[in-house]
Protein backbone atom coordinates (compact mmCIF):
# COMPACT_ATOMS: atom_id res chain seq x y z
CA UNK A 1 0.00 0.00 0.00
CA UNK A 2 2.69 2.53 0.57
CA UNK A 3 3.96 1.83 -2.79
CA UNK A 4 0.75 2.42 -4.17
CA UNK A 5 0.71 6.49 -3.27
CA UNK A 6 3.61 7.07 -4.64
CA UNK A 7 1.98 5.54 -8.05
CA UNK A 8 -0.83 7.83 -8.02
CA UNK A 9 1.17 10.46 -7.23
CA UNK A 10 2.97 9.97 -10.00
CA UNK A 11 0.01 9.59 -12.84
CA UNK A 12 -1.53 12.45 -11.37
CA UNK A 13 1.22 15.02 -11.44
CA UNK A 14 -1.01 18.24 -14.13
CA UNK A 15 0.69 18.92 -17.26
CA UNK A 16 2.38 15.36 -17.59
CA UNK A 17 0.44 13.03 -20.08
CA UNK A 18 0.45 9.42 -19.72
CA UNK A 19 3.20 9.20 -22.29
CA UNK A 20 5.27 11.61 -20.57
CA UNK A 21 4.53 9.62 -17.23
CA UNK A 22 5.67 6.10 -18.84
CA UNK A 23 8.52 7.72 -19.98
CA UNK A 24 9.70 9.26 -16.82
CA UNK A 25 9.11 5.91 -15.02
CA UNK A 26 10.99 4.49 -17.91
CA UNK A 27 14.21 6.56 -16.80
CA UNK A 28 13.67 6.12 -13.12
CA UNK A 29 12.73 2.36 -12.77
CA UNK A 30 9.90 3.47 -10.17
CA UNK A 31 7.70 6.35 -9.05
CA UNK A 32 9.17 6.13 -5.41
CA UNK A 33 12.71 7.00 -7.45
CA UNK A 34 11.06 9.48 -9.61
CA UNK A 35 9.45 11.20 -6.09
CA UNK A 36 12.93 11.25 -4.32
CA UNK A 37 14.42 13.28 -7.48
CA UNK A 38 15.35 16.47 -7.59
CA UNK A 39 15.07 19.65 -10.75
CA UNK A 40 18.28 19.00 -11.82
CA UNK A 41 17.47 15.48 -12.58
CA UNK A 42 13.68 16.25 -14.20
CA UNK A 43 15.50 18.75 -15.96
CA UNK A 44 17.76 16.01 -17.84
CA UNK A 45 14.27 14.37 -18.47
CA UNK A 46 14.06 16.84 -20.75
CA UNK A 47 11.05 17.93 -19.05
CA UNK A 48 9.60 21.58 -19.49
CA UNK A 49 9.61 24.05 -16.44
CA UNK A 50 6.24 23.44 -15.70
CA UNK A 51 6.44 19.86 -15.74
CA UNK A 52 9.45 20.14 -13.32
CA UNK A 53 7.22 22.27 -11.04
CA UNK A 54 4.55 19.77 -10.58
CA UNK A 55 7.16 17.27 -10.07
CA UNK A 56 8.60 19.10 -7.90
CA UNK A 57 5.62 19.57 -5.55
CA UNK A 58 6.45 17.06 -3.53
CA UNK A 59 2.39 16.52 -1.29
CA UNK A 60 1.04 12.83 -1.25
CA UNK A 61 -2.45 14.25 0.37
CA UNK A 62 -3.93 13.61 -2.90
CA UNK A 63 -2.90 10.34 -3.49
CA UNK A 64 -3.82 9.39 0.28
CA UNK A 65 -7.30 10.41 -0.53
CA UNK A 66 -7.63 8.56 -3.45
CA UNK A 67 -6.12 5.71 -1.85
CA UNK A 68 -9.16 5.96 0.77
CA UNK A 69 -11.88 6.63 -1.89
CA UNK A 70 -10.62 3.49 -3.74
CA UNK A 71 -11.06 1.68 -0.44
CA UNK A 72 -14.17 3.00 -0.06
CA UNK A 73 -15.73 2.44 -3.20
CA UNK A 74 -14.00 -1.39 -3.46
CA UNK A 75 -11.73 0.11 -6.75
CA UNK A 76 -8.83 -2.05 -6.94
CA UNK A 77 -5.45 -0.39 -8.23
CA UNK A 78 -3.37 -2.18 -10.86
CA UNK A 79 0.12 -0.86 -11.95
CA UNK A 80 2.10 -1.57 -14.66
CA UNK A 81 4.86 -3.41 -13.04
CA UNK A 82 2.21 -5.70 -11.03
CA UNK A 83 2.16 -9.24 -12.34
CA UNK A 84 -2.14 -9.37 -13.37
CA UNK A 85 -1.27 -6.52 -15.34
CA UNK A 86 -2.73 -7.64 -18.57
CA UNK A 87 -0.12 -8.45 -20.58
CA UNK A 88 -1.17 -7.41 -23.72
CA UNK A 89 -2.00 -4.23 -22.74
CA UNK A 90 1.91 -3.99 -21.21
CA UNK A 91 3.12 -4.27 -24.80
CA UNK A 92 1.27 -1.15 -26.43
CA UNK A 93 3.06 1.44 -27.03
CA UNK A 94 1.70 3.59 -24.37
CA UNK A 95 0.56 1.77 -21.92
CA UNK A 96 -1.45 3.23 -18.58
CA UNK A 97 1.17 2.93 -15.53
CA UNK A 98 -1.70 2.70 -13.35
CA UNK A 99 -5.31 0.73 -13.72
CA UNK A 100 -8.44 1.24 -11.53
CA UNK A 101 -10.95 -1.66 -11.75
CA UNK A 102 -14.24 -2.20 -9.90
CA UNK A 103 -15.15 -5.54 -10.35
CA UNK A 104 -13.71 -8.64 -11.61
CA UNK A 105 -9.92 -8.71 -12.84
CA UNK A 106 -10.15 -10.90 -16.10
CA UNK A 107 -6.49 -13.14 -16.90
CA UNK A 108 -7.11 -11.38 -20.37
CA UNK A 109 -4.18 -12.91 -22.19
CA UNK A 110 -5.76 -15.99 -21.52
CA UNK A 111 -9.41 -14.79 -23.11
CA UNK A 112 -10.95 -14.28 -26.59
CA UNK A 113 -11.44 -10.49 -25.41
CA UNK A 114 -12.78 -8.27 -28.49
CA UNK A 115 -13.41 -5.03 -28.34
CA UNK A 116 -16.93 -4.00 -30.35
CA UNK A 117 -17.21 0.37 -30.70
CA UNK A 118 -19.29 2.49 -33.06
CA UNK A 119 -20.78 5.77 -33.23
CA UNK A 120 -22.98 7.38 -30.51
CA UNK A 121 -26.03 8.28 -32.80
CA UNK A 122 -26.53 5.32 -34.33
CA UNK A 123 -29.18 4.16 -36.60
CA UNK A 124 -31.57 1.54 -35.80
CA UNK A 125 -30.08 -1.00 -38.12
CA UNK A 126 -26.42 -0.44 -35.85
CA UNK A 127 -28.32 -0.78 -32.49
CA UNK A 128 -29.49 -4.08 -33.46
CA UNK A 129 -26.02 -5.19 -35.09
CA UNK A 130 -23.99 -3.74 -32.37
CA UNK A 131 -26.41 -6.00 -29.64
CA UNK A 132 -26.53 -8.72 -32.21
CA UNK A 133 -22.60 -9.25 -32.21
CA UNK A 134 -22.11 -8.29 -28.37
CA UNK A 135 -24.88 -11.13 -27.60
CA UNK A 136 -23.23 -14.07 -30.45
CA UNK A 137 -19.58 -12.95 -29.10
CA UNK A 138 -20.87 -13.53 -25.09
CA UNK A 139 -22.27 -16.72 -25.80
CA UNK A 140 -19.64 -17.57 -28.04
CA UNK A 141 -16.95 -17.43 -25.00
CA UNK A 142 -15.81 -14.06 -25.42
CA UNK A 143 -15.08 -11.36 -23.16
CA UNK A 144 -16.50 -8.09 -24.61
CA UNK A 145 -14.58 -4.80 -24.43
CA UNK A 146 -16.42 -1.41 -25.31
CA UNK A 147 -16.75 2.23 -23.90
CA UNK A 148 -20.19 2.63 -22.27
CA UNK A 149 -21.13 5.72 -24.54
CA UNK A 150 -24.75 6.35 -25.20
CA UNK A 151 -25.25 4.74 -28.59
CA UNK A 152 -22.84 1.34 -30.04
CA UNK A 153 -21.16 1.09 -26.75
CA UNK A 154 -24.36 1.10 -24.84
CA UNK A 155 -25.89 -1.51 -27.30
CA UNK A 156 -23.10 -3.67 -27.84
CA UNK A 157 -22.30 -4.32 -23.68
CA UNK A 158 -26.22 -4.53 -23.12
CA UNK A 159 -26.11 -7.47 -25.57
CA UNK A 160 -23.41 -9.05 -23.76
CA UNK A 161 -25.24 -9.01 -20.85
CA UNK A 162 -28.32 -10.42 -22.27
CA UNK A 163 -26.15 -13.18 -23.61
CA UNK A 164 -25.07 -14.38 -20.07
CA UNK A 165 -21.51 -13.46 -20.89
CA UNK A 166 -18.45 -11.14 -19.34
CA UNK A 167 -18.01 -7.59 -20.45
CA UNK A 168 -15.52 -4.70 -19.74
CA UNK A 169 -16.42 -1.00 -20.04
CA UNK A 170 -13.13 1.07 -20.29
CA UNK A 171 -14.34 4.71 -19.09
CA UNK A 172 -12.86 8.19 -20.24
CA UNK A 173 -12.94 9.27 -16.33
CA UNK A 174 -13.36 8.24 -12.52
CA UNK A 175 -15.00 5.20 -12.73
CA UNK A 176 -17.62 6.67 -9.75
CA UNK A 177 -18.59 9.50 -12.23
CA UNK A 178 -21.19 7.97 -14.58
CA UNK A 179 -21.04 9.40 -17.93
CA UNK A 180 -23.66 9.59 -19.42
CA UNK A 181 -26.20 9.51 -16.66
CA UNK A 182 -28.53 7.54 -18.61
CA UNK A 183 -26.89 4.53 -18.25
CA UNK A 184 -26.27 4.64 -14.33
CA UNK A 185 -27.92 1.31 -13.96
CA UNK A 186 -25.94 -0.18 -17.10
CA UNK A 187 -22.67 0.94 -15.09
CA UNK A 188 -23.77 -1.16 -12.37
CA UNK A 189 -24.54 -4.14 -14.36
CA UNK A 190 -20.93 -4.09 -15.90
CA UNK A 191 -19.63 -3.59 -12.28
CA UNK A 192 -21.53 -7.05 -10.71
CA UNK A 193 -21.05 -9.02 -14.24
CA UNK A 194 -17.89 -7.93 -15.59
CA UNK A 195 -15.60 -5.06 -14.73
CA UNK A 196 -15.03 -1.13 -15.61
CA UNK A 197 -11.38 0.07 -16.01
CA UNK A 198 -9.94 3.32 -16.16
CA UNK A 199 -6.67 4.69 -15.24
CA UNK A 200 -8.36 8.06 -14.18
CA UNK A 201 -8.74 8.34 -10.29
CA UNK A 202 -12.12 7.91 -8.87
CA UNK A 203 -13.49 11.70 -8.86
CA UNK A 204 -12.00 12.79 -12.33
CA UNK A 205 -14.92 14.48 -14.79
CA UNK A 206 -15.32 12.97 -18.24
CA UNK A 207 -13.65 15.29 -20.90
CA UNK A 208 -13.51 14.94 -24.45
CA UNK A 209 -9.72 14.76 -24.59
CA UNK A 210 -9.91 11.73 -22.80
CA UNK A 211 -11.47 10.04 -25.08
CA UNK A 212 -8.69 9.31 -27.47
CA UNK A 213 -6.47 8.62 -25.07
CA UNK A 214 -8.93 5.63 -23.50
CA UNK A 215 -9.30 4.05 -27.04
CA UNK A 216 -5.91 3.02 -26.30
CA UNK A 217 -7.10 0.23 -24.10
CA UNK A 218 -10.21 -0.97 -24.97
CA UNK A 219 -7.92 -1.91 -28.47
CA UNK A 220 -4.97 -2.78 -25.99
CA UNK A 221 -7.01 -5.55 -24.28
CA UNK A 222 -8.27 -6.51 -27.25
CA UNK A 223 -6.72 -9.14 -29.55
CA UNK A 224 -9.20 -7.68 -32.19
CA UNK A 225 -11.89 -5.00 -32.61
CA UNK A 226 -15.37 -4.70 -34.57
CA UNK A 227 -16.58 -1.50 -35.72
CA UNK A 228 -20.38 -1.60 -36.24
CA UNK A 229 -21.10 1.95 -37.18
CA UNK A 230 -18.56 4.60 -37.92
CA UNK A 231 -18.70 8.40 -40.28
CA UNK A 232 -15.67 8.49 -42.87
CA UNK A 233 -13.91 10.86 -39.96
CA UNK A 234 -15.05 9.64 -36.32
CA UNK A 235 -13.88 8.61 -33.02
CA UNK A 236 -14.17 5.26 -34.25
CA UNK A 237 -12.22 5.22 -36.96
CA UNK A 238 -9.78 6.58 -34.97
CA UNK A 239 -9.97 3.83 -32.47
CA UNK A 240 -9.99 1.14 -35.55
CA UNK A 241 -6.68 2.79 -36.06
CA UNK A 242 -5.05 2.63 -32.43
CA UNK A 243 -5.85 -1.02 -33.33
CA UNK A 244 -4.32 -1.48 -36.38
CA UNK A 245 -1.20 0.39 -35.22
CA UNK A 246 -1.45 -2.11 -32.48
CA UNK A 247 -1.65 -5.43 -34.29
CA UNK A 248 -4.52 -6.26 -33.36
CA UNK A 249 -7.40 -7.54 -35.93
CA UNK A 250 -9.78 -5.49 -36.89
CA UNK A 251 -13.55 -6.67 -37.97
CA UNK A 252 -16.51 -4.15 -39.30
CA UNK A 253 -19.95 -4.81 -40.08
CA UNK A 254 -21.16 -3.47 -43.78
CA UNK A 255 -23.94 -1.19 -44.01
CA UNK A 256 -25.92 0.58 -46.82
CA UNK A 257 -23.60 2.53 -49.44
CA UNK A 258 -25.35 5.45 -48.76
CA UNK A 259 -25.69 5.24 -44.90
CA UNK A 260 -23.37 8.33 -43.60
CA UNK A 261 -23.25 6.13 -40.41
CA UNK A 262 -21.46 2.77 -42.63
CA UNK A 263 -18.99 5.26 -44.72
CA UNK A 264 -16.36 4.63 -41.77
CA UNK A 265 -17.28 0.74 -41.66
CA UNK A 266 -17.57 0.10 -45.73
CA UNK A 267 -14.02 2.28 -46.25
CA UNK A 268 -12.20 0.01 -43.98
CA UNK A 269 -13.91 -3.03 -45.81
CA UNK A 270 -13.23 -1.56 -48.94
CA UNK A 271 -9.43 -0.66 -48.42
CA UNK A 272 -9.05 -4.26 -46.73
CA UNK A 273 -8.37 -2.69 -43.81
CA UNK A 274 -11.08 -5.13 -41.54
CA UNK A 275 -12.27 -8.26 -42.05
CA UNK A 276 -16.05 -7.94 -43.35
CA UNK A 277 -18.63 -9.57 -40.23
CA UNK A 278 -22.22 -10.13 -40.13
CA UNK A 279 -22.28 -12.42 -37.11
CA UNK A 280 -20.27 -13.14 -33.96
CA UNK A 281 -19.09 -15.94 -35.35
CA UNK A 282 -17.27 -14.30 -38.47
CA UNK A 283 -14.91 -12.76 -35.10
CA UNK A 284 -14.62 -15.65 -33.14
CA UNK A 285 -13.50 -18.22 -35.78
CA UNK A 286 -10.13 -16.44 -35.94
CA UNK A 287 -9.26 -17.49 -32.50
CA UNK A 288 -10.71 -21.45 -31.87
CA UNK A 289 -6.45 -22.60 -33.18
CA UNK A 290 -4.98 -19.84 -30.98
CA UNK A 291 -6.77 -20.27 -28.38
CA UNK A 292 -8.42 -23.78 -28.41
CA UNK A 293 -11.44 -24.67 -26.29
CA UNK A 294 -12.32 -20.58 -25.37
CA UNK A 295 -14.74 -20.49 -27.86
CA UNK A 296 -17.48 -22.20 -29.56
CA UNK A 297 -20.26 -21.44 -32.20
CA UNK A 298 -23.23 -20.75 -30.12
CA UNK A 299 -26.38 -22.71 -31.46
CA UNK A 300 -28.43 -19.46 -33.30
CA UNK A 301 -31.72 -18.18 -31.10
CA UNK A 302 -35.10 -18.16 -32.44
CA UNK A 303 -35.71 -14.97 -34.16
CA UNK A 304 -38.68 -14.12 -31.32
CA UNK A 305 -36.10 -14.86 -28.95
CA UNK A 306 -33.34 -13.02 -30.00
CA UNK A 307 -35.95 -9.80 -30.57
CA UNK A 308 -37.14 -9.68 -27.08
CA UNK A 309 -33.60 -10.12 -25.66
CA UNK A 310 -31.81 -7.49 -27.94
CA UNK A 311 -35.71 -5.06 -27.39
CA UNK A 312 -36.14 -4.89 -30.89
CA UNK A 313 -39.05 -4.99 -33.07
CA UNK A 314 -38.92 -8.57 -34.90
CA UNK A 315 -38.10 -8.33 -38.70
CA UNK A 316 -40.97 -8.54 -41.15
CA UNK A 317 -41.20 -11.82 -42.69
CA UNK A 318 -39.79 -10.67 -46.25
CA UNK A 319 -41.07 -12.57 -49.50
CA UNK A 320 -39.13 -14.99 -51.38
CA UNK A 321 -36.42 -13.24 -53.40
CA UNK A 322 -37.10 -13.55 -57.66
CA UNK A 323 -33.31 -13.37 -58.62
CA UNK A 324 -32.18 -13.63 -61.83
CA UNK A 325 -29.73 -16.33 -60.93
CA UNK A 326 -30.29 -19.77 -61.30
CA UNK A 327 -30.67 -21.80 -58.29
CA UNK A 328 -31.15 -25.14 -57.47
CA UNK A 329 -30.43 -27.94 -54.80
CA UNK A 330 -27.88 -30.17 -56.31
CA UNK A 331 -27.66 -33.75 -55.30
CA UNK A 332 -23.96 -33.23 -52.95
CA UNK A 333 -24.47 -34.44 -49.32
CA UNK A 334 -23.37 -30.18 -48.21
CA UNK A 335 -26.59 -29.12 -50.33
CA UNK A 336 -24.56 -26.21 -52.19
CA UNK A 337 -26.67 -24.20 -55.09
CA UNK A 338 -25.83 -24.29 -58.76
CA UNK A 339 -25.29 -20.51 -59.93
CA UNK A 340 -25.50 -19.74 -63.39
CA UNK A 341 -23.55 -17.54 -64.63
CA UNK A 342 -24.38 -16.63 -68.27
CA UNK A 343 -27.79 -14.14 -66.95
CA UNK A 344 -25.68 -11.31 -65.99
CA UNK A 345 -26.93 -11.63 -62.08
CA UNK A 346 -23.06 -11.19 -61.54
CA UNK A 347 -20.72 -8.81 -62.64
CA UNK A 348 -17.03 -9.90 -64.15
CA UNK A 349 -15.01 -9.19 -61.25
CA UNK A 350 -17.68 -11.18 -59.27
CA UNK A 351 -18.10 -14.17 -61.62
CA UNK A 352 -13.98 -14.07 -62.01
CA UNK A 353 -13.49 -14.82 -58.37
CA UNK A 354 -15.74 -17.00 -58.10
CA UNK A 355 -14.31 -19.21 -61.07
CA UNK A 356 -10.82 -18.93 -59.06
CA UNK A 357 -12.50 -20.17 -55.61
CA UNK A 358 -13.80 -23.16 -57.16
CA UNK A 359 -13.04 -26.26 -55.19
CA UNK A 360 -10.46 -24.06 -52.98
CA UNK A 361 -10.19 -21.39 -50.26
CA UNK A 362 -7.72 -18.48 -51.05
CA UNK A 363 -6.25 -15.25 -49.82
CA UNK A 364 -7.36 -11.69 -51.28
CA UNK A 365 -3.58 -11.14 -52.49
CA UNK A 366 -3.79 -14.97 -54.08
CA UNK A 367 -6.65 -13.67 -55.83
CA UNK A 368 -5.27 -11.08 -56.96
CA UNK A 369 -2.58 -12.45 -58.83
CA UNK A 370 -4.32 -15.19 -60.11
CA UNK A 371 -7.12 -12.98 -61.53
CA UNK A 372 -5.31 -9.87 -62.04
CA UNK A 373 -7.79 -7.72 -61.26
CA UNK A 374 -6.83 -4.82 -59.01
CA UNK A 375 -6.64 -5.75 -54.95
CA UNK A 376 -9.17 -2.87 -54.54
CA UNK A 377 -11.56 -4.35 -57.43
CA UNK A 378 -11.39 -7.81 -55.49
CA UNK A 379 -12.05 -6.47 -52.30
CA UNK A 380 -15.42 -4.94 -53.32
CA UNK A 381 -16.41 -8.05 -55.26
CA UNK A 382 -15.89 -10.00 -52.38
CA UNK A 383 -17.60 -8.02 -50.13
CA UNK A 384 -21.01 -8.25 -52.51
CA UNK A 385 -20.16 -11.92 -52.64
CA UNK A 386 -20.50 -12.19 -49.14
CA UNK A 387 -23.54 -9.90 -48.73
CA UNK A 388 -24.85 -12.34 -51.33
CA UNK A 389 -24.37 -15.25 -49.39
CA UNK A 390 -21.98 -16.51 -52.67
CA UNK A 391 -18.79 -16.45 -50.01
CA UNK A 392 -17.43 -17.00 -46.65
CA UNK A 393 -15.14 -15.63 -45.13
CA UNK A 394 -13.02 -18.46 -43.11
CA UNK A 395 -9.77 -18.40 -40.21
CA UNK A 396 -6.93 -16.76 -41.78
CA UNK A 397 -8.54 -14.53 -44.06
CA UNK A 398 -9.52 -17.13 -46.86
CA UNK A 399 -12.27 -17.11 -48.92
CA UNK A 400 -13.98 -20.13 -49.50
CA UNK A 401 -17.07 -20.49 -52.62
CA UNK A 402 -20.32 -21.39 -51.02
CA UNK A 403 -21.78 -22.59 -54.44
CA UNK A 404 -21.11 -24.41 -57.23
CA UNK A 405 -20.65 -22.81 -60.72
CA UNK A 406 -22.71 -24.94 -63.41
CA UNK A 407 -21.66 -23.24 -67.00
CA UNK A 408 -24.48 -23.31 -69.86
Amino acid sequence: MAALKYWIWLTTRRGMTPLQTFRLLDHFGTPEAAYFADREEYRLCGLTDWQQRTLLDKSLDGAERILGDCDRLGIRILTIQDAEYPERLRQIENPPCVLYVKGKLFPFDELVTVGVVGTRRPTEYGKIMAGRLGMELARGGALVVSGIARGLDAAALRGALKGGGSVVSVLGGGIDVVYPAENRWLYEDVAAAGALISEYPPGTENKGEHFPIRNRIISGLSLGVAAVEAEEHSGTLITMRLALDQGRDAFAVPGNADAPMSRGTNLLIQRGEAKLVLSGWDILCEYEQLLPGRVSRPEPLPVQVEAARLEVPEPPQEPERQETVTAETVDKPDEMAYITLEDGALTDDERDILLALEGRGLRTDDLVELTQIPARRVSSALTMLQIHGYVEEKAGRRFESTVVLKRE
